[in-house]
């Protein structure tokens, strides 16, 4: 019975905390998930330890309900009407900035006398964004126009792309220290993304037909989260990447649901809860002693991923023939680093256990600074594009 009580008050705690930081956020310029982040790293290990422990261990289950939410909601933006007017741009950018943050922080780690297979992997993570929180950037600040559509595209398939380059980094740092895994680890990550593919589709054709019939032309909340959910459940179960999956079940349901009028405004109204807890468990998490250990290893890569964003949004921009605008701030609104880029590292360490000291340290303390100052730029890169509302950016203006 404590230990219920104890649960059921940090819940509420952590709500109300959510309240404070939507109340600040507005009076500031600091994004909700910068402020969120912020708050749990101070209640966390890394500081004043308030946290019981038991509450931390929800993290892996709030993480992927969370994720798996917005993930459906980043796929629901992906309108095939929309596309025709941006996916060229979501195509080209998408690879660049990925194949372009990967090249510079490769050859910069190598340059500065790093092991190639670590700068190899590290390269591979590098690669990887944070959907979660560039939406909820965008979510707060009310941003809307082209530059957010476009950017709304890239997060929803970056991670694809960033796996696939992860995966072949991968096999040739394994080349490097004698592994015969390389086949193996191909195999495993075509699974990965085309199961997911798969599993969306099959669970979306029929979702896009058979919801929005109990309460015409809009689901209910119980049809929205049972679909999300299972479709989370089982991508976890095939071992294929759930985020993939819900992104692939948002596009096929808001492109076949013609008798939808609001097909996600359930999940909508429901998701806000969950990404409180995420991104405060998520500052839980993190602890600050890592940055200290990451060394010089660390600084140069986030320092040069910093520049391979910039330079790739950049160029995916100029490939894409896109608007000044797109070119020169998308690579900036691509900074946030988080979940997935933690998992690669996961498995790198658990293959490469000899570097395991070197890439964990170097990927958690680069995440601590992402994730922190990453939201940051993305408003900022929003404000620069002239996508937030006029009345919010005067109300922040007079704060």
């Amino acid at each position: 019975m404590e230990h219920a009580a104890t649960i059921l008050i940090t819940i509420g705690c952590l709500f109300l905390i959510g309240l404070v930081t939507d109340a600040v956020g507005a009076r500031t310029k600091l994004p909700r998930v910068t402020l969120l982040i912020i708050f749990g790293v101070v209640i966390g290990p890394s500081l004043l330890n308030l946290v019981p422990h038991p509450v931390t261990k929800w993290f892996p289950i709030v993480g992927n309900m969370a994720l798996a939410m917005v993930g459906f909601l980043l796929g629901g933006k992906l309108k095939f009407t929309t596309l025709r007017y941006t996916g060229h741009q979501v195509l080209w950018i998408s690879i660049a900035e990925v194949v372009v943050t990967a090249l510079i922080v490769v050859v910069g780690l190598l340059l500065l006398g790093v092991r190639p297979e670590i700068a190899l992997l590290l390269a591979g993570i590098s690669a990887a964004t944070a959907p979660a929180a560039t939406a909820d950037v965008i979510w707060e600040a009310k941003a809307r126009g082209k530059f957010t559509q476009t950017l709304l595209g890239i997060v929803a398939i970056d991670d694809a792309w960033a796996l696939i380059i992860f995966s072949l980094l991968f096999v040739i740092a394994q080349m490097f220290v004698g592994q015969a895994r390389g086949i193996h680890i191909l195999t495993h990550s075509a699974w990965e993304l085309g199961g997911a593919v798969l599993l969306g589709v099959v669970l979306g054709y029929p979702m896009a037909f058979l919801t929005g019939r109990i309460k015409s032309g809009e689901p209910t909340v119980v049809e929205a989260l049972g679909l999300v959910f299972l479709c989370c459940g089982l991508a976890l179960w095939l071992k294929v990447s759930y985020l993939l999956a819900v992104m692939v079940l948002g596009l096929v349901v808001t492109n076949l649901a013609h008798h939808h009028k609001r097909p996600f405004h359930a999940i909508e109204g429901i998701e806000r809860p969950f990404m409180v807890l995420f991104f405060i468990l998520a500052g839980v998490s993190l602890h600050l002693g890592l940055l200290m250990t990451s060394g010089l290893i660390g600084i140069a890569y986030v320092i040069l991923r910093f520049i391979g964003r910039i330079i790739g949004g950049y160029s995916g921009g100029v490939i894409a023939h896109s608007d000044k605008n797109t070119k020169r701030w998308i690579g900036l609104a691509l900074m946030p680093q988080a979940g997935v880029a933690l998992g690669m590292a996961l498995v790198a360490s658990e293959n490469f256990p000899e570097v395991k000291n070197i890439i964990l340290p170097v990927v958690l303390g680069a995440t601590v600074a992402f994730e922190i100052i990453g939201p940051i730029m993305t408003r900022m890169a929003l404000v620069r594009a002239h996508e937030i509302p006029a009345k919010r950016k005067a109300t922040q203006k007079v704060s």
